[in-house]
C-alpha cells in the first residue's frame, strides 16, 4: 500500500474535449520557467513516463491533475500566473472553482471496486490488427483486459509503485466504442465499466493519451 498525493486544479471555463491540447499550451506558455513535468518532453523527445500532470475536463470544465512531484511542480504555474489565456481563436478568463489537495491510499483490496473509464485508448498499430482478427466478443474482452491491466501497471511503475499481490480486472459493460482524433489519426477510444480489486485515485488518466483528457477513470455508480 502506497499514500498518494494529488492535487486538483480546477477551473469553472467549460471547454469542448478538442480544446484540451490549447488549454495544456497554455498553460505551459504561463509557466514562470520550463518544468518537463507540464509538457512530457525533454529536449525533442518525449518523456516516456506516466504523466504526473494530466489536463482534463471535470464536469465539462477545464483541470489540471496533479500527482506525486507534480503537486509541488503547480507551485510553477501559480509564481507567474495570469489569467488571461488564449485557447484557439479565443481569449479566456481563468476563473478558479477550487484547489483540492488530498492523500489517496493505493491498495490491492479483498473487495473490487466498480469504476467508470471514459475515452480510453486501448490500441496501438499492431494490437488493433490483433483485435480486428479476433471474432468473438470474449476474446476481444480478454485482450482489452490485459492492455488494462498494463495500463494500470504502468501507471504504478510511473509512481514507484510494485505490487507483491496480483491484480485482476474485469470488463463488466463497454457503454461506447467511438473515434478520437490525435495529430491527424483517428484512435478508437472507450467508454466502459470495469471492476478492480486495487483502489484507484479518481480522475487520473489510464492508456495512451492519459495526460490529455484519455482514459480518465471515475468510481462507477451501482444501478
Amino acid at each position: 500500500m502506497r499514500n498518494i498525493r494529488i492535487l486538483i486544479l480546477k477551473f469553472r471555463n467549460q471547454l469542448q474535449p478538442n480544446e484540451i491540447k490549447w488549454f495544456r499550451g497554455a498553460v505551459i506558455h504561463a509557466l514562470s520557467k520550463d518544468d518537463v513535468l507540464f509538457h512530457n518532453h525533454i529536449d525533442k523527445n518525449y518523456r516516456y513516463a506516466y504523466p504526473l500532470i494530466q489536463y482534463k475536463l471535470i464536469n465539462r470544465c477545464a483541470t489540471i491533475l496533479c500527482i506525486e512531484e507534480g503537486v509541488e511542480a503547480i507551485g510553477n504555474f501559480f509564481s507567474n500566473y495570469n489569467n488571461l489565456i488564449q485557447i484557439g481563436e479565443k481569449n479566456m478568463s481563468l476563473e478558479i472553482d477550487y484547489l483540492r489537495p488530498s492523500v489517496f491510499l493505493l491498495e490491492v483490496t479483498e473487495r473490487v471496486s466498480r469504476y467508470s473509464l471514459h475515452r480510453w485508448i486501448p490500441l496501438n498499430h499492431e494490437n488493433y490488427q490483433v483485435y480486428r482478427t479476433l471474432e468473438k466478443d470474449e476474446q476481444r474482452i480478454h485482450l482489452l483486459q490485459k492492455i488494462l491491466i498494463g495500463n494500470i501497471l504502468s501507471c504504478l511503475k510511473g509512481l514507484n509503485i510494485y505490487l507483491d499481490k496480483r491484480i485482476t480486472c474485469r470488463i463488466q459493460e463497454i457503454t461506447r466504442m467511438h473515434t478520437i482524433s490525435n495529430k491527424g489519426v483517428n484512435l478508437l477510444a472507450f467508454d466502459l465499466i470495469f471492476t478492480a480489486n486495487l483502489s484507484l485515485p479518481p480522475y487520473i488518466g489510464l492508456g495512451k493519451n492519459a495526460s490529455i483528457n484519455c482514459g480518465i477513470l471515475t468510481l462507477a455508480h451501482k444501478n
